[in-house]
């Protein structure tokens, strides 16, 4: 009998040890990105292998996987679906999964990709404002009704016509990577006839075309320098994989301050990892505006959750920012 208590009790805590290992599986991230220098965070963790650097000062070895998505609507579903752990979007989509996952799979917010103004840009002469949008125009943007810059529309169009005609423009939409929705405006001739970008997208187009101009500014709607770009995972992957998580964060900052000071690099760095023909020049006075600030704090997002609530866009009414994002020191002073 005692023979028999002693092997049930090894059984039962050889069964116990390995739940307690795979609760806490360590060292594999997946990592879902879209276009544009709001990325370079990323870009630049990736090029200098960050991750693992800062992974293997923990005592584990992370294998690191970057997927390139389009539109938050996409990456939502990956993440949702376990494709990816950490997702990387617009404070719209976070904000509509962050709703949709509460008290389920409790995704939240990781950390910001920095402080971008994101510029509505058409080269339709007759636009000067939203209110000169007609029937044959096409907005192009991420996702229509979910991205941050379909969210800041609706907020614009709020703010111009009313609460109530909040959504006035969404028939204007249509949902096309930046890439391609830059060529339109650029070349012209398309059903495209403005895009809601971001850089270095909203600035080739500016750069390249005479007639391209801004007919908003996401700081003039938001009431000033924001966070739009976010990172964000489930409450499952950041409590199991704890030294990666905090590795995939200590990465972020490293990067963000190895940007700040050291611009130029940063923009080699960008132009390698994706491969494109982006004028150097221009990157880096991208990267040097005034108005752009690579940080992991997030800043100025609560004004567009309070509006998501007010129109029905999501029915989780949060009290503050820290309520969507995870509880980091980097996310305290999360506005």
């Amino acid at each position: 009998m005692k023979k028999r208590t002693f092997i049930h009790s090894l059984l039962v805590a050889a069964l116990t040890a390995s739940a307690s290992l795979a609760a806490q599986a360590e060292g594999q991230i997946r990592i879902a990105q879209q276009f544009g220098v709001v990325y370079l965070l990323l870009n630049v963790a990736q090029e200098q292998k960050l991750i693992e650097k800062h992974g293997k000062a923990a005592g584990v070895d992370v294998k690191v996987e970057f997927v390139r998505l389009s539109g938050g609507s996409a990456v939502n579903d990956a993440l949702l679906s376990g494709q990816i752990d950490i997702a990387g979007a617009g404070v719209g989509p976070l904000l509509t999964i962050w709703d949709r996952t509460k008290d389920k799979q409790n995704v939240k917010g990781v950390a910001s990709l920095g402080n971008f103004p994101y510029y509505l840009v058409t080269n339709n002469p007759a636009v000067k404002t939203i209110a000169d949008f007609t029937d044959k125009d096409r907005i192009a943007l991420p996702a229509v009704g979910v991205s941050v810059q379909s969210r800041v529309l609706q907020l614009a169009s709020a703010q111009r016509w009313g609460q109530d005609q909040f959504n006035r423009l969404d028939k204007l939409q249509v949902a096309v990577p930046h890439p391609d929705a830059t060529a339109a405006i650029i070349k012209g001739g398309t059903e495209i006839s403005a895009h809601f970008g971001n850089p270095p997208f909203q600035n080739q187009s500016l750069a390249a075309n005479p007639n391209a101009r801004i007919v908003l500014n996401s700081y003039d709607v938001l009431g000033g320098p924001s966070s739009a770009t976010v990172l964000y995972a489930t409450e499952k992957f950041r409590n199991e994989n704890p030294k990666t998580y905090r590795a995939f964060v200590a990465a972020l900052d490293e990067a963000a301050k190895y940007i700040t000071a050291n611009p130029e690099g940063a923009a080699d760095i960008y132009l390698r990892v994706n491969q494109g023909q982006l004028d150097r020049n221009l990157l880096i006075s991208i990267i040097k505006n005034p108005e752009v600030q690579f940080k992991l704090t997030p800043e100025n997002t609560f004004k567009l959750a309070t509006f998501m609530h007010s129109v029905g866009a999501i029915k989780n009414k949060p009290g503050s920012a820290k309520e969507y994002f995870f509880e980091d020191p980097h996310s305290a002073a999360a506005n």
